[in-house]
């Protein structure tokens, strides 16, 4: 039953996937865009906690969790974000809904392996900038528009070296296209220059990446301990980007009519992904609670902005600090629904390495969450349900502080495979 189920699901949402436009903030004008959590709906309940090896869900954020699933598992999620942009004088807002991952994964022995599909990076903003221009009457007029991203397809494998040690690894290929827009005019009290300067940009992206992990289950006393560690090395994307510079008219109903093409040109690079280490603890008590922390630590990235020539960004090295748990109030119960949900929260804090105009672009969040079981049999499939109310940037500098509130909700189906049959 879960093979037709993971095949119709497959054919509904890769198209989106591709397709959707699952981002809305002038941030991701810089690099390639803003960076995807690459976890879970359970691991985004947590405040993004990746250190936990699950029997009957997939832990995306550390390979080496899948040697300990108990049930080949099917996981599809999707997220609607809901935020509000603000800075000194103005504001304003946007609502997106994407669909965050498609993922298999598959326990055999000692062996566990996981594939699947998932968002990496999204680009999409709006922004107009007015400066004074050459003369004092005139205002230079700047508008910037940018779309598209780069998706992730990915496999891995995990081994079990003893019932207290796994290691894992995981490929993956990074593929995409992010479409920019700039459109330059000079206006004054008077009069508009007849023929604004437009330049455009569609890059493609490519390339291979990977990563590994570490997870040691041991005991303190009576309670379990976690720990956890991966590392991303360094990769390189190459890029490939069409660049057009022409005149245009803007009409009334704002459609762009070209009048002449100033330049054509086609140029190939190669963008280097920065390496990236995480390091995780935590204690609990098998399928009642847990709690945990993991400190993740990204190299400073070499990426300005992709065009334009900005000058007042740069990247510095990232850091992020995750806090998070859950807890069942009893796993077995067969007379109490509510006893066995899974209960979640987290608390995130996080550098994301941007800054600009000297201001560093900062990340916080809160993540609330439920686990609800499908379904009478224990261990079984689960609908898992969270929310996250965070904020990022500042309104100092120029800046734009974005509020948001980040609903999610994922669907992981399980079932045994590779068990013989004792009666046909």
């Amino acid at each position: 039953m879960i093979k037709k189920i993971i095949a119709g699901i497959c054919l509904l949402f890769s198209s989106v996937v591709f397709s959707q436009e699952s981002n809305a903030s002038p941030y991701s004008y810089f690099g390639i865009g803003d960076i995807k959590f690459k976890g879970t709906t359970e691991n985004r309940s947590m405040g993004g906690l990746g250190i936990l090896p699950d029997s009957i869900h997939v832990n995306l954020q550390n390979p080496a969790a899948y040697a300990s699933l108990m049930y080949t598992t099917f996981t599809v999620s999707a997220s609607n974000s809901k935020t509000r942009f603000k800075t000194d004088s103005a504001s304003d807002n946007a609502n997106r809904t994407t669909v965050d991952y498609i993922a298999v994964a598959i326990p055999y022995k000692k062996l566990g392996f996981a594939f699947g599909l998932m968002p990496y990076t999204a680009v999409g903003y709006r922004i107009k900038n007015e400066t004074v221009g050459p003369v004092a009457e005139d205002t230079i007029v700047r508008t910037f528009n940018g779309s598209g991203g780069l998706n992730r397809v990915f496999g891995g494998v995990a081994y079990k070296i003893s019932p207290k040690f796994s290691i894992g690894a995981e490929f993956q290929y990074n593929f995409g296209q992010v479409k920019t827009k700039s459109i330059t005019n000079i206006k004054n009290e008077v009069q508009v220059i007849q023929y604004p300067t437009r330049e455009t940009n569609n890059s493609d992206y490519n390339g291979f990446s990977f990563n590994i992990g570490a997870i040691y289950q041991g005991k303190i006393g009576k309670y379990d301990w976690v720990t956890s560690a991966a590392f991303t090395p360094q990769s390189t994307l190459k890029s490939s980007t069409d660049r057009e510079l022409a005149t245009i008219t803007i009409t009334n109903s704002n459609n762009e009519i070209v009048h002449d093409n100033i330049d054509t040109t086609v140029s190939t690079s190669d963008v280097k992904m920065p390496a990236k280490a995480s390091f995780g603890s935590g204690l609990g008590q098998n399928r009642s609670w847990f709690i945990g922390a993991e400190y993740t630590f990204q190299q400073s990235n070499e990426l300005g902005n992709r065009f334009d020539n900005v000058t007042n960004a740069k990247f510095e090295t990232a850091h992020k600090f995750s806090l998070g748990g859950y807890f069942i109030p009893k796993y077995a119960s067969f007379t109490s629904y509510i006893s066995r949900i899974t209960y979640r929260a987290g608390l995130r804090y996080e550098k994301t390495g941007l800054v600009i105009n000297g201001e560093a672009i900062n990340d916080m969040g809160l993540s609330l969450g439920v686990g609800l079981p499908i379904g009478g049999r224990i261990g079984g499939s689960n609908l898992n349900i969270g929310a996250e109310f965070g904020q990022r940037g500042t309104t100092s500098a120029n800046l734009v502080k974005e509020n948001y509130v980040n609903l999610f909700i994922s669907l992981s189906i399980n079932d045994r495979w590779f068990q013989k049959r004792r009666y046909e």
